[in-house]
């Protein structure tokens, strides 16, 4: 298996620690990771699908994959 890259810890890392609010989360994502809100979504969602992302954040992971899934 592979090894995270550093900025999809830091993406991670962000998404265990944001807010939930979309506005200030929004906000938050340009600031401190200088991506544009859309794309940051985008690559999350790459991220859970990825063993790596799984098995350094187990429960983040299936959080997050149980919401994406509702939303479908």
């Amino acid at each position: 298996m592979r090894d995270l890259e550093p900025d999809e810890v830091q993406m991670l890392e962000f998404e265990q620690n944001a807010p939930r609010r979309r506005g200030a989360k929004e906000e938050l994502i340009r600031r401190e990771l200088g991506m544009n809100p859309v794309r940051y979504h985008q690559r999350l969602n790459q991220l859970l699908d990825d063993p790596a992302a799984h098995a350094a954040y187990p429960s983040l992971v299936a959080r997050l994959r149980r919401i994406r899934d509702r939303l479908r």
